[in-house]
C-alpha cells in the first residue's frame, strides 16, 4: 500500500497506473531499458516516456506541435466562456424581466433552469455523436446555435418566446460543457494535462461569473435584450476562428498506443496483438529490436532500430504511410467514423455508469458545488434586489466581483496544485503515479467551497448587521472551492477512467444540470419555510459530507479501477 491508496488483489498492474515517474520533477523519466521502442519527449534535459503513446500517422493530434494543440485549446475555451456565459446572464435582470414580461419573480428564476434543462438533454446525443463522427462538428453546431438563440433571446418580447431561446441556448452550449474537457484527453500526454485541464474548467465553470458583472451596466444603459446581443456578436467573431483553426481532434487510435489503458506492468509495444479489439487495426505486433549498435538518443527518441521497423500483419505500422491530410480536409465538419459501435447503443452507455464509484463519485464533487453556486445566484437576487438593501441591477451586476475573482484563484491554485502535487506524492511512491493523487484536490476544494457556504448563511441571514462585501467575499470562496473541485474531478476520470472520459463528462453534465434545474424550482421556496440560515447551515453541512466522500474513494480507488476493469459495466450490460 503506497500512499494510504490499497493495492489490488488480484491484478499486478491496473489501468490508470503508471510506473515510469522515475524522475518527478520530470514525470515518465525514460532510462535505456524502459524506453526501448517507446517515444519520448526530448524537448527537456531528461526524456519523458510519452504516455499515451502518438502513432506514426501525421494526423494524429498528439503529433501535433504544441503551440498549435494550446491554441486549439485557447479558441474551445473562449468560445467556452461566451456559451457558459449565457447561465447566470439574467442574475442581475430578475427584477427587471419580472416587470416586463409581468410574471413572478420565481418565474424569471426558472428561465435560468430551462437553459440548465436544454444543457442536460442535449449533452445526453453529445455522446452518441462525438464517439462515432468526432467532436468538429458538434463545436460547430453548438455555436451556430448559439448565435441564433442569442439574438433570439435578445429579440424575444414575451416571456414564453424567453424561456424556449433559453432551452436553445442549452442546446448550444451543452457539446462545450462535456466535450472540451475530453478534448485535452484527445491532444495531451498525461504529464501536460493538468495545467491545461485547469484552464478549460475556468473557461466553462469560472468565466460565465464575469457576464453578470457587464449585464447589469449594460441592462441600465442600453437595456437587457442587448446582453444577449453582445453574446451573439461575440460568439460571432469566434465561429471563423473554430471553423479556420480547429480541426478534429478526436483520433481512432490502435489500442496498444493506450498505454495509460494498459493492464499489464510492460508498457512496451512488444506484446501480442489483441485477440478482440474494436478496431481493425487492433490486432498489433510488433517485433523485438535485434540490433546492437544503436545509440542511446536514438532509443531515447524513438528512432526504430535498423532491421527492427514495427509491423502490422506483415506491413509497416498503422499510420506510417497515411499522408497529411489538405487544409480543405481538415475544414470538413466530420473526417470519418471513429468507432463502428451503434448509435443507439452509444446513446445509452452513460446511463450505467451512474453505478460506477468514481464516476458518481465525480459527478457529486462537481455537480453539487455547481448546483450551490446556482442557488446562491437565484438568492443573490432576492437579498440585494430586495429589502432591506433595495439595490438595483447595476450594483447586483457588480456582485459577482467576488465570485469570478473567485473562480480565478480557484483557477491558479488548481493549476498550480494538480501537477506539483501529483509529482510530489509521485516521488514519496517511489516513481508510481496513481491516478488518486489527482483526488487530494478535494481538501482544497472543501476548505474554500465549505467555508463559504457557512459565511454566506451566516452574513446573509443578517444582512443589515454584516456589511454587504462578507456576502461577495464568501461567494468568492464558495466559487473558487469549485473550480477547485472541477479539476480534481476532471483530472481523476481523464488520467484513471479515459476509456469512458465522454461518456463520464456526460454523466457529470446531466448530474449537475439536472440537480441545478430542480434547484431553480425550489431555492425561494426553501428559504422562504426554512430561513436563509438554517437552509444554508444544511447545505454546507451537506457539502462537507460529500467531500468526505473523497477519503473511500483515494483508497479504495486502485481497487475500485481494477474491479470495474474485471466487470465492465458497459460489457455486462451490452453496451460495449
Amino acid at each position: 500500500m503506497g500512499m494510504w491508496i490499497l493495492e489490488s488483489k488480484s491484478m499486478e498492474h491496473v489501468p490508470g497506473t503508471t510506473r515510469y515517474f522515475d524522475d518527478p520533477e520530470r514525470p515518465q523519466a525514460a532510462t535505456s531499458e524502459s524506453a526501448t521502442g517507446l517515444k519520448c519527449d526530448t524537448s527537456g534535459p531528461v526524456p519523458i516516456i510519452l504516455v499515451p503513446q502518438p502513432s506514426d500517422d501525421p494526423n494524429d493530434p498528439l503529433n501535433w506541435p504544441l503551440w498549435k494543440r494550446d491554441v486549439i485549446l485557447l479558441i474551445l475555451s473562449v468560445v467556452s466562456i461566451f456559451a457558459t456565459s449565457l447561465g447566470p446572464i439574467l442574475a442581475a435582470n430578475t427584477i427587471t424581466l419580472s416587470l416586463v414580461f409581468v410574471v413572478k419573480f420565481t418565474k424569471v428564476a426558472e428561465l435560468t433552469g430551462y437553459f440548465l434543462l436544454g444543457v442536460g438533454i442535449a449533452g445526453i446525443l453529445c455522446v452518441p455523436s462525438a464517439r462515432i463522427w468526432g467532436k468538429r462538428h458538434l463545436f460547430l453546431l453548438g455555436t451556430v446555435i448559439l448565435i441564433f438563440s442569442s439574438g433570439w433571446g435578445g429579440a424575444s418580447r414575451s416571456y414564453t418566446s424567453l424561456l424556449w431561446a433559453r432551452i436553445f441556448q442549452g442546446i448550444g452550449t451543452a457539446p462545450f460543457e462535456a466535450l472540451v474537457n475530453a478534448a485535452v484527453g484527445d491532444m495531451y500526454f498525461v504529464h501536460e494535462r493538468g495545467k491545461r485541464m485547469a484552464l478549460t474548467n475556468l473557461a466553462v465553470f469560472g468565466g460565465a461569473f464575469f457576464t453578470p458583472i457587464l449585464v447589469g451596466k449594460i441592462t441600465h444603459t442600453l437595456g437587457w435584450w442587448w446582453s444577449f446581443y453582445f453574446v451573439t456578436i461575440f460568439i460571432g467573431i469566434c465561429l471563423p476562428l473554430l471553423f479556420f483553426y480547429v480541426p478534429e481532434t478526436a483520433y481512432r487510435r490502435s489500442t496498444h498506443l493506450n498505454t495509460d489503458l494498459a493492464s499489464t506492468d510492460d508498457l512496451q509495444p512488444l506484446s501480442k496483438p489483441h485477440e478482440s479489439g474494436r478496431e481493425a487495426n487492433n490486432s498489433t505486433e510488433i517485433e523485438p529490436n535485434t540490433a546492437a549498435d544503436t545509440t542511446q538518443g536514438e532509443v531515447e527518441k524513438g528512432v526504430p532500430e535498423p532491421g527492427s521497423q514495427p509491423v502490422l500483419n506483415g506491413h509497416h505500422f498503422a499510420g506510417a504511410d497515411t499522408p497529411l491530410k489538405t487544409y480543405t480536409e481538415k475544414l470538413l465538419p466530420f473526417s470519418g467514423r471513429k468507432t463502428d459501435d451503434n448509435f443507439f447503443k452509444l446513446f445509452l452507455r452513460p446511463f450505467p455508469l451512474f453505478v460506477h464509484p468514481a464516476i458518481f463519485w465525480a459527478c457529486l464533487i462537481q455537480g453539487t458545488m455547481i448546483g450551490w453556486t446556482v442557488f446562491i445566484g437565484i438568492m443573490l437576487a432576492a437579498i440585494f434586489i430586495g429589502p432591506p438593501l433595495f439595490w438595483g441591477e447595476v450594483n447586483t451586476g457588480y456582485a459577482y466581483t467576488g465570485a469570478f475573482l473567485g473562480s480565478v484563484i480557484g483557477f491558479l491554485i488548481a493549476g498550480g496544485l494538480a501537477d506539483w502535487s501529483a509529482k510530489y506524492m509521485t516521488r514519496k511512491n517511489n516513481g508510481i503515479y496513481e491516478p488518486e493523487f489527482r483526488i487530494i484536490l478535494v481538501i482544497p476544494q472543501t476548505i474554500f467551497g465549505c467555508t463559504g457556504l457557512y459565511l454566506f448563511g451566516v452574513v446573509c441571514s443578517n444582512p443589515t448587521h454584516y456589511s454587504w462585501v462578507w456576502s461577495v467575499f464568501a461567494f468568492g470562496l464558495q466559487v473558487g472551492g469549485m473550480v477547485i473541485g472541477a479539476v480534481a474531478a476532471s483530472l481523476y476520470i481523464v488520467d484513471a477512467h479515459r476509456d469512458i472520459a465522454i461518456e463520464a463528462f456526460t454523466c457529470i453534465l446531466i448530474f449537475k444540470n439536472f440537480f441545478s434545474f430542480g434547484l431553480t424550482f425550489s431555492a425561494y421556496d426553501w428559504i422562504i419555510k426554512g430561513g436563509v440560515y438554517p437552509t444554508f447551515m444544511w447545505i454546507a453541512s451537506i457539502q462537507v459530507l460529500v467531500s468526505l466522500f473523497a477519503i473511500p474513494m483515494y483508497v479504495f480507488g486502485k481497487r475500485n479501477r481494477s474491479f470495474f476493469h474485471k466487470h465492465d459495466i458497459l460489457k455486462m450490460t451490452g453496451l460495449a
